[in-house]
């Protein structure tokens, strides 16, 4: 006997899909991955972005470094191996609120094409968006109030990227973001004007 075999349990049959809640919220669910070396700007960019899609009227949720790292990925160190898990979790998880609907904006280095093309392929391309927050590493490390990078150049954490761990640059990003040359007002509204009609919800 299969475990979800829908013939024996039929009320997989009856599950609530995911357009009966984006009908309901009145948005399109879509996976925002912002990447970009540590000191770009994505977590400060995906703050405010969440801001004004909820003064939009839509239902957004964040994941981050704060929150995923110190929970569902604790386990996890910043080897190759495991930077490859921890973006396949979220992924998933990524996928899990999508199918409730809700909006998620994403916010992690992502170093590697291959790396990205893996989250792509787990949540759909038709509902990927990635977003490269860009900033030359010397803008970054200027940036870094926690001294993550000074700890870094003196060898006192290891695969760091940018450092001595390689960081790809997108080669096809939806949006491309200088926040070395806009403010994050200008940034978030470049996003914005991208995103609004995706996430527009229209009856069929």
């Amino acid at each position: 006997m299969k475990k979800h075999d829908n013939n024996i349990y039929p009320v997989f049959n009856k599950i609530l899909k995911r357009g009966d809640k984006e009908k309901l919220l009145r948005q399109k669910s879509k996976v925002i991955w912002m990447t970009g070396l540590s000191g770009a700007g994505k977590t400060t960019i995906a703050k405010y972005l969440d801001e004004e899609l909820y003064k939009s009227g839509y239902i957004a949720q964040i994941l981050d470094g704060d929150n995923i790292r110190s929970g569902i990925n604790n386990n996890l160190t910043f080897t190759g191996e495991d930077r490859y898990e921890n973006i396949r979790r979220i992924a998933e998880v990524s996928k899990l609120f999508m199918n409730c609907g809700i909006i998620i904006i994403n916010s992690f280095i992502s170093p590697t094409e291959e790396i990205r093309e893996m989250a792509l392929e787990i949540i759909g391309q038709d509902d990927f968006i990635e977003v490269y927050i860009n900033a030359p590493l010397n803008i970054c490390e200027k940036r870094d109030v926690k001294g993550l990078y000074a700890r870094a150049r003196k060898g006192e954490i290891k695969n760091f990227t940018g450092i001595d761990s390689p960081f790809e640059q997108p080669l096809n990003a939806h949006i491309e973001v200088r926040t070395d040359k806009q403010s994050v007002k200008k940034s978030v509204k470049q996003i914005m004007e991208y995103l609004l009609p995706l996430i527009e919800f229209g009856e069929n």
